[in-house]
């Protein structure tokens, strides 16, 4: 840390003595650090920032990093459930079986230690360091070289465009919405960030708060003029804004503005005039053709590389001068990003039309149906719908097709989100399935049945009630189906992230069930192939995915921001759905992920009370973790559906149980459910799902 410290401190170096002439050609980082002292410490908290990064990573890599407490008290809670009542501990009992179970945790470290040196798992964070560390020397030789400047290059004539406090629009929003309902939206949101980026002692929080804006922003161009905007600056960014005691929504309209003012600026280039320029002047200058299908007003093909006329360079510093910085300022902290349509396109994944035009069709080879759907709140304006960070929501099974989209309308507009469409065909049937199954009478009561039983423990075929197993044939086949093309779409998804669909964006990737298990395969598939910097946060809902801690080490590698396993201890139709697997090992979708640092366990009994209660619930669950881009007036509709959901399928199962009042019982108080009865339930299930009526005739005489 020293040698870093000694490094920014030489960094930090300069002569404040030009302040003066900096401040006639607009505010600058230089202008807003007076003094050496100031620089250096900009400088140095950059750097303990990164290495407080770098540490996280250690640590996703350290055995004796097992995670919290809290969750191995979960652990403990749902080991309690699996027990009947005549084995349940009495009250004196339980602080012992609470000690047995902290002990089995420090028992596990020698295997954690083993499991960490396996060679695969040794060259994963080897990789994972590398890849950080020359991240991290790109950005403190960029940001040094800007606060060691006494003066900066004003090579060409530009018109300053410095904050007009008569005009409020031009001024970043610095505390949120007051006096609305987002005020408690924004509380929460500061109050998991700052848990999650806990704030480094700076004497830089002492400054005026429209200085620790200017700073902020000004180390926001800095990333962005290494022409790219990776997770790993995203994070930085966050950390320097709890540091700096500013709240997320700056860092958010700041990324907003910033975003918008590069692609005006880039758009009034033409992309025409500037390529005949370059090639009278060099035949044999490199030449970028970009595809923009499906993209209005895009400007960008055919444009070469390298700094485009005086005239984009002043535009994009006029553009963004309103954010408080002078014009030559920001687009010499932009460097070549300022004045290169192409490196702006780059940026953006050509506007974002790889993700939605016929480019994806190079990814989707393995997976007949694979597609980015925009969910685009801010019209048809191409340029106002685009933001420096991407969302992916993947929905696990459908009700009906508009499903693909609707469960992720929560998503706010600060974020550029697109729903993930796969295997539409096989997610309804899957979907159909569910519902059949969790509205009919064999799952009533033979769920009274489940909880009396030592579910979590062993569950296999012969422990489940009979008159669910018959019925099992309702669901087998589509879950089967849908699972293997989860796990394709998955491998597809990472491909092409890694081959910038999305450009050179953070993306955040949020799924429940089978969509929770596409975003596993893909960030297996990231680690496998080394491609770190691309995930900022992971979320998942009800995974259905092992919860092996080696498993979720390499995807932790791989997410720079959170990683959330959003679990249910209620969600018997999981639990069913993989009871044919080594359950021993654990599913992350029924509890906990533990012995990893750095995996946020939440638990969602209280909202989901089963695996089809998810898709209404995505909304609650983002909004209690604190997720930072939510749409407050869709999280009240959401959870209007959810208990709307719940009230449906009691409803069904209640009327499914009054039919069949009358039926006997076995011993274990189980329903007869002939062979013929659970074959009828299969044919419902199969017509709900839309196939044809050759097939249901079919079936119709299979069951005669």
């Amino acid at each position: 840390m020293s040698m870093f410290r000694k490094a920014s401190a030489l960094l930090g170096g300069g002569d404040a003595g030009d302040a003066k002439k900096h401040h006639e050609d607009g505010e600058s980082l230089t202008t807003v650090l007076e003094t050496d002292e100031d620089r250096s410490t900009l400088t140095l908290l950059i750097c303990d920032v990164t290495e407080l990064m770098r540490k996280g990573l250690v640590d996703t890599f350290n055995p004796k990093e097992i995670g919290t407490e809290e969750d191995r008290l979960a652990a403990l809670s749902l080991d309690d459930n699996e027990l009947t009542n005549s084995e349940k501990p009495k009250d004196d009992e339980k602080s012992k079986e609470t000690q047995k179970l902290l002990e089995k945790q420090q028992a596990e470290v020698a295997k954690l230690e083993k499991e960490v040196s396996v060679e695969k798992m040794v060259m994963l964070k080897t990789s994972a360091l590398d890849f950080f560390d020359d991240w991290r020397d790109t950005v403190i030789l960029r940001v040094g070289e800007v606060v060691n400047s006494s003066r900066e290059k004003t090579g060409q004539q530009a018109e300053q465009a410095k904050p007009n406090p008569t005009h409020p629009e031009d001024q970043v929003s610095l505390e949120g919405i007051e006096g609305t309902e987002a005020n408690e939206q924004v509380d929460e949101v500061t109050e998991a960030l700052l848990k999650l980026y806990p704030p480094i002692e700076t004497p830089l929080r002492k400054m005026a708060k429209e200085k620790r804006v200017l700073i902020l922003h000004s180390v926001f161009l800095l990333l962005l003029s290494l022409e790219h905007y990776n997770a790993h600056s995203r994070t930085l960014l966050l950390c320097l804004t709890t540091s700096l005691g500013l709240s997320a929504i700056v860092l958010s309209e700041d990324e907003k503005k910033v975003a918008q003012g590069l692609l005006t600026a880039a758009e009034k280039m033409s992309a025409e005039e500037e390529t005949k320029k370059r090639a009278e002047k060099n035949r044999t200058s490199r030449r970028i053709k970009m595809g923009v299908a499906g993209v209005a007003g895009a400007a960008l093909i055919g444009i070469t590389g390298g700094l485009a006329a005086p005239l984009l360079a002043t535009g994009i510093g006029t553009v963004l001068g309103g954010i408080g910085l002078g014009a030559t300022a920001t687009a010499g902290y932009l460097g070549a990003l300022a004045g290169s349509g192409v490196l702006v396109g780059g940026l953006f994944g050509a506007y974002g039309a790889k993700m939605t035009s016929k480019a994806m069709e190079q990814y989707t080879r393995d997976v007949e149906d694979f597609a980015f759907m925009p969910i685009n709140k801010l019209g048809e304006n191409d340029i106002e719908a685009r933001r420096l960070r991407v969302a992916i929501g993947i929905s696990g099974w459908l009700g009906d097709k508009d499903e693909v989209e609707k469960p992720w309308n929560c998503i706010g507009p600060n974020i550029e989100s697109f729903a993930l469409r796969f295997e539409v065909e096989a997610l309804m049937n899957l979907g159909n399935a569910l519902t059949s199954l969790v509205t009919s009478a064999a799952w009533s009561i033979a769920k009274s049945q489940i909880i009396k039983r030592t579910v979590f423990a062993a569950l296999t075929a012969g422990l489940w009630p009979l008159a669910l197993v018959k019925a099992s044939r309702l669901i087998d086949n589509p879950w089967s189906v849908a699972n293997q093309r989860a796990q394709k779409a998955g491998e597809v998804l990472a491909d092409a992230l890694i081959n910038k669909a999305q450009g050179e964006r953070p993306v955040t990737l949020i799924g429940y069930s089978l969509g929770a298990k596409v975003i596993y395969v893909c960030l297996q598939q990231l680690a496998e192939r080394k491609a770190f910097g691309l995930i900022e946060n992971a979320i998942m809902l009800g995974a259905p995915t092992p919860s092996s801690s080696a498993d979720w080490r390499c995807i932790r590698a791989v997410v720079t921001g959170r990683v959330v396993n959003a679990y249910s201890t209620n969600d018997y139709i999981l639990a069913f759905l993989y009871r044919s697997s080594s359950v021993q090992l654990g599913v992350a979708g029924l509890h906990p992920v533990l012995s990893v640092k750095g995996v946020e366990n939440v638990d969602v009994s209280d909202l989901v009370k089963g695996h089809t209660l998810y898709r209404h619930a995505t909304a609650p669950i983002l909004k209690r973790i604190g997720f930072e881009d939510l749409d407050l007036e869709d999280i009240k509709i959401q959870e209007m559906k959810l208990e709307e959901q719940e009230r449906r399928e009691e409803e069904m199962r209640r009327e499914a149980e009054e039919g069949t009042k009358g039926k006997g019982l076995d011993k274990e108080g189980e329903t007869l459910v002939s062979d013929e009865e659970a074959r009828g339930m299969e044919l419902d299930g199969q017509q709900e799902s839309g196939q044809e009526s050759e097939q249901r005739g079919e079936q119709m005489g299979k069951l005669a």
